[in-house]
């Protein structure tokens, strides 16, 4: 018998640690002199109070549903997969390879291909460490950190040397061709008489985003591959007495996670800066740990918690922007998060476990 429910598993914990961060957050604004109340207030307004502040929101969610649902998958089979960084970057060299090399009639053709690409040369870049983990006994952690490295080596040579437009200095890719720019919601929600999102980059890749999430719910939950995943990630001894191969799902689990990391590139290449350039994942492939870490890998899980992370990033933008409260501060309050939802996970879990065992007794 569970010692407490699943939603208390899923919501409360989570919701706990969450409150433990903002209060820790709270003290940290305290001790630099600022207000706190005021602080919250700013962000809440920035990220959420405006059309402009939902769209900049969306958009930083958009990507963290995507590499938060690779980890997901990785950690269902008992894989840390902290390589998304670099699957991202591959995806988008993916989706700048197709935008560039075939005058395509509609952004929907466009679409199609580039996710495809994308998808591909992120599961591409994700199977060396799977292969290395299946079969020689590499350590998946150590190895998708390396290969974060190595990607971005890859891509500034791709963007300095092959890429780059002849006479430019900026290391980018040309930007694309108008019938492969994707429909952002500013043009999609807008009417003649009300503007809305107005300059924002939030863009049609959020409900591919939002698909995503219910295709690995499917995957996972619905799938006989998805039980395999899950019955391998919790023991790997009675799987491979069922039958289930290690070197298979290793690897099979480490492509799909490859691929929904590589079609965040949708979102940033293609959808938002409409070219490839340095450093376009900005860290997403690592928000996406904390992202799955929160939403217990899984999708709904997930999705809220790449809000939450969203609305993070566009309110300490908003708070580094009109208070002296450094951006950085933001991290601090992301590490929180992570520190509790992660290491310190059991400081929650332990006590709601006793409290739940003790009304189940009680009630007898």
């Amino acid at each position: 018998m569970d010692k407490m429910p699943k939603w208390a598993d899923v919501v409360l914990i989570p919701l706990i640690s969450l409150i433990l961060a903002t209060i820790l957050s709270a003290l940290v604004i305290l001790a630099i002199g600022e207000d706190p109340i005021e602080a919250v207030n700013l962000m809440v307004t920035g990220a959420l109070g405006s059309t402009y502040g939902w769209g900049y929101t969306l958009y930083y969610a958009t990507n963290f549903i995507f590499t938060g649902l690779a980890v997901a998958v990785a950690f269902h089979a008992r894989l840390f997969n902290i390589g998304g960084e670099g699957q991202a970057m591959l995806g988008g060299l993916g989706v700048a390879i197709v935008c560039l090399s075939v005058q395509w009639p509609h952004w929907t053709i466009a679409l199609l291909a580039a996710s495809a690409a994308a998808m591909v040369f992120g599961a591409a870049w994700a199977a060396i460490p799977a292969y290395l983990q299946a079969k020689r006994g590499s350590h998946i952690v150590i190895t998708t950190i390396m290969f974060n490295f190595i990607a971005a080596a890859l891509l500034n040579y791709m963007l300095v040397n092959i890429m780059r437009p002849q006479g430019s200095q900026d290391p980018a890719t040309a930007r694309f061709p108008e019938a492969v720019h994707l429909p952002t919601f500013q043009s999609m929600f807008s009417t003649a008489e009300n503007v809305m999102f107005r300059g924002a980059p939030a863009n049609v890749t959020f409900f591919i985003a939002l698909l995503a999430c219910v295709v690995v719910w499917a995957l996972i939950w619905r799938t006989r591959l998805g039980y395999e995943i899950r019955a391998y990630g919790k023991t790997e001894t009675g799987a491979v007495y069922a039958g289930i191969s290690p070197v298979r799902i290793t690897i099979i689990a480490m492509l799909i996670s490859g691929a929904l990391a590589g079609l965040m590139a949708i979102n940033n290449v293609m959808g938002e800066a409409e070219r490839l350039v340095l450093n376009s994942t900005e860290g997403a492939g690592f928000i996406g740990i904390a992202v799955a870490l929160m939403g217990r890998s899984h999708p709904f899980g997930v999705l809220l918690a790449a809000l939450l992370f969203g609305f993070l990033y566009q309110g300490g933008a908003e708070l580094a922007l009109w208070t002296s409260i450094p951006r950085e501060l933001i991290v601090v309050i992301q590490a929180l998060v992570i520190l509790f939802t992660g290491a310190l996970d059991n400081m929650v879990r332990m006590p709601l476990e006793k409290l739940f065992l003790g009304m189940r007794q009680g009630a007898k």
